[in-house]
């Protein structure tokens, strides 16, 4: 379910902090998030999304593809 403040991770400014609210797609897309700590529910900070969409979760900072950004459903914090 879509709530008003919900947007992409793709679409967050760098700075903003976000919490995971729904991952679109398949078991695949899941279980590799999931490797990285990414899951509904963490909160996550955006560092930068030009090109890749770089970000910050548990203290350890990894990159991810556009595509992957634009499933990943978030809310502001």
């Amino acid at each position: 379910m879509m709530r008003f403040n919900d947007t992409n991770l793709s679409q967050m400014k760098p700075g903003e902090p976000v919490r995971i609210v729904d991952i679109g797609g398949g078991h695949g897309i899941r279980q590799k998030l999931n490797l990285r700590g990414i899951s509904e529910g963490s909160i996550v900070r955006v560092i930068s999304t030009n090109g890749l969409v770089t970000i910050e979760v548990d203290r350890n900072v990894l990159s991810i593809g556009r595509g992957m950004a634009q499933k990943i459903r978030v809310t502001r914090m």
